[in-house]
């Protein structure tokens, strides 16, 4: 079977890598992957010129597109390519609107009833949002409708002193299109642990996978600017320390309610539908959901899959999608970035990555946001890439991962507390004092 993996980051690298042994594996990506472009056959060019991309998977005769990103997503790709002939694991453009427009996704949780979701309100005007916010006697959020990177979302009393700076944000968001919408959505600030769920959907049925937990401050102690992502980890049992059964299985029914819901809306939804929740006082609420895997939440889970990803993308394609195993066990991934990311002064220099060290020690590297030019790996203003190790228990994963980081030689940073005994102890303490 020929596999073509759109994309060119970390995620990507993942996908490639858990394919490369069941396939003849292809890429498209917007810059050379140091890691992808040993083991696929691949084209470098824009992910959304879409018409290039289905040009390149017709003349390489490619049976199943896999989608990484989320910006071709909402381009319309899978239904460039399925008018092509190349079946697809990723959504088509109108459900792909789950990701691409929150409003959607909101309205969709208030029409057909779906359990997990949160008071917020969409605004196309300042002079609203403000009588709103006077109104509003408690902390919120704000985000652009569309897409802005995982960036573009602000919260009272992390990044926004008080409401007042939400209304000047929520002004700058309308006021500049950010996400390419004149739209901002309120919503309310949610109080406890923010976790993710990851599953395969075939339109139909959908397999959900471990559970993970993102760091998405650029800073140790949750400190700094929210990033695309510092660090996940994810646990034995597919739970997280501070999370249930009952609190997981809730979420997964969120998920398959929306599934539906999708399907009765726009159309029925293949590919990857990332949840992310915040586990509160009330059970598990929706915060968003990505029509893709995430960044960095894709490595802590795809090393572990025990059915081979080759043979889930073909369920997906057909329409038999059932149970997908993982290896039990707790894995972590810390993010090497640039030294002062995400402002930093270091693009474009070099840095030494020994891969087989890191190997050696049982952990795996997967490249992102880099440049490869004569054999050298060079950083951008972006994060550089995963350090991914699994193990018996989150601090045995930890400390091959820290070890692993040390591998890398430059002007880098990573944040050491990701997986961390200490780091993880403060958040199922944190539960405790929201539960009690």
């Amino acid at each position: 079977m020929k596999v073509l993996v759109v994309g060119t980051g970390a995620r990507e690298h993942a996908i490639a890598d858990a394919l490369k042994d069941d396939v003849e594996l292809y890429c498209y990506m917007s810059k050379v992957n140091p890691g992808i472009s040993k083991i696929a056959e691949f084209a470098q060019g824009d992910e959304g010129e879409i018409e290039k991309v289905a040009k390149f998977a017709v003349d390489n005769n490619i049976d199943i597109a896999f989608i990484g990103p989320e910006a071709p997503l909402g381009k319309g790709i899978v239904d460039e390519l399925e008018k092509n002939g190349i079946s697809c694991v990723g959504p088509s453009q109108s459900a792909a609107r789950i990701e691409t427009d929150k409003s959607f996704m909101r309205k969709l949780f208030e029409d057909y009833d779906i359990e997990g979701s949160l008071v917020y309100k969409v605004f196309d005007n300042y002079d609203d949002v403000s009588a709103f916010l006077d109104d509003f006697d408690r902390d919120v959020v704000v985000k652009p409708v569309g897409l802005t990177g995982g960036k573009g979302v602000k919260i009272v009393g992390d990044h926004l002193k008080d409401n007042h700076e939400a209304k000047e944000y929520s002004k700058e968001v309308i006021d500049n299109a950010m996400g390419g919408f004149t739209q901002v959505i309120i919503e309310e600030r949610l109080i406890g642990e923010e976790f993710t769920i990851q599953a395969f959907c075939d339109g139909t049925h959908l397999a959900p996978m471990p559970a993970a937990q993102d760091h998405p401050h650029a800073f140790e102690g949750d400190a700094g600017a929210i990033t695309g992502g510092m660090g996940s980890y994810s646990d034995k049992g597919g739970l997280l320390p501070f999370l249930s059964q009952d609190d997981y299985d809730e979420a997964v029914k969120i998920m398959e309610a929306t599934l539906k819901a999708i399907a009765k809306e726009a159309e029925p939804y293949k590919g990857i539908l990332y949840g992310q929740f915040m586990l509160t006082a009330d059970g598990p609420k929706l915060i968003e959901y990505n029509a893709r895997f995430g960044d960095p939440e894709a490595m802590n889970v795809l090393p572990l899959l025990k059915t081979p990803l080759a043979d889930v993308c073909q369920a997906i394609v057909d329409g038999n999608l059932d149970k997908v195993e993982f290896n039990d066990k707790a894995s972590v991934c810390k993010y090497i970035v640039p030294d002062g990311y995400p402002e930093t002064s270091h693009a474009g220099e070099t840095i030494e990555v020994d891969e087989k060290a890191i190997e050696d020690l049982g952990a795996k590297v997967f490249y992102a946001a880099v440049g490869l030019e004569d054999d050298e790996i060079h950083l951008s203003g972006s994060r550089a890439l995963g350090i991914v190790a699994s193990g018996d228990s989150i601090e045995e994963a930890e400390k091959i991962a820290e070890k692993a980081c040390a591998c890398i030689k430059g002007n880098v940073y990573h944040r050491s507390d990701v997986g961390t005994t200490d780091l993880v102890n403060k958040r199922v303490e944190h539960m405790k004092e929201i539960l009690n």
